[in-house]
């Protein structure tokens, strides 16, 4: 059962997942990394973005964590299966496989659409993972690079973002007008739901079922939770680089007061 649980992102998209869990599980130690020094992971390679998770993985793990999230979509993606390689005993989760059976739970027609960024688009682990659960779903995926600088500059109700992210689906629904379901696949994405859903139902005359990976992953986790009976847990949060800058950018992801933010030195071996 877990504890302490450890959230590692490649910056700060990962606080709406350390938020959710904060909120359901007040009691429980987390201890959040953001690797601040090398994003974003969106537009990195493959090999590049598992070598950053195994060294920031590393430093929770020397944490004393019980398990950790991945609550980044990209590294998620690449990352996952060497992370549990090197660390068999430990659970580590990611957002896509919680993310791929809340959208197949969700949809009734079966024709899914996936936003993320461009790396995890390009790797596929959505409709891979969508497909193993329902063979017959119909799947489009789209990158949408331009979200996340947008919500880091705290424009979430702004003219721009409702303009960008009106033309990012108005091109995913001229691919694929049938859908009903929605997967916010990168973990800045939560902060502009009411935006997504509001531009959706305009552009399709219908509303969609909106997965969020930050509540599909504390709903998977809840099982195994422990919270202390000692009322709020410690929350501790860490960056590689810049932490007053996290900590002010924070705010969009994290509505409360934020704890002083420390910063670690993760040179690469």
């Amino acid at each position: 059962m877990l504890g302490r649980v450890g959230v590692f992102d490649s910056g700060l998209g990962g606080l709406t997942v350390a938020r959710e869990l904060a909120s359901r599980f007040p009691g429980i130690d987390l201890r959040y990394l953001g690797d601040t020094a090398r994003l974003p992971y969106g537009a990195k390679s493959e090999d590049t973005i598992t070598r950053y998770a195994v060294r920031c993985v590393r430093h929770l793990v020397e944490q004393g964590v019980d398990a950790v999230v991945v609550a980044c979509n990209t590294a998620s993606a690449c990352a996952l299966p060497a992370l549990r390689e090197t660390w068999p005993a430990l659970p580590v989760w990611g957002v896509v496989e919680p993310g791929a059976r809340a959208a197949v739970a969700a949809t009734r027609t079966g024709r899914i659409g996936v936003i993320g960024t461009e790396r995890t688009v390009l790797s596929e682990s959505y409709p891979r993972a969508i497909l193993a659960l329902a063979p017959r779903a119909q799947v489009a995926a789209l990158a949408c690079p331009l979200l996340v600088p947008l919500v880091e500059a705290g424009w979430v109700d702004h003219p721009v973002t409702r303009l960008t992210v009106e033309t990012y689906l108005g091109e995913l629904f001229a691919r694929a007008p049938e859908l009903d379901t929605l997967v916010l696949g990168c973990t800045h994405y939560p902060v502009l739901k009411g935006v997504i859903g509001e531009v959706a139902a305009r552009l399709c005359g219908r509303p969609l079922a909106l997965v969020d990976s930050a509540e599909a992953i504390t709903e998977a986790l809840a099982p195994q939770i422990v919270e202390s009976d000692r009322g709020t847990g410690p929350r501790r949060f860490a960056v590689t680089d810049m932490p007053s800058s996290f900590a002010r950018v924070a705010a969009t992801f994290w509505p409360e007061s934020l704890p002083e933010v420390s910063h670690v030195d993760l040179t690469m071996d």
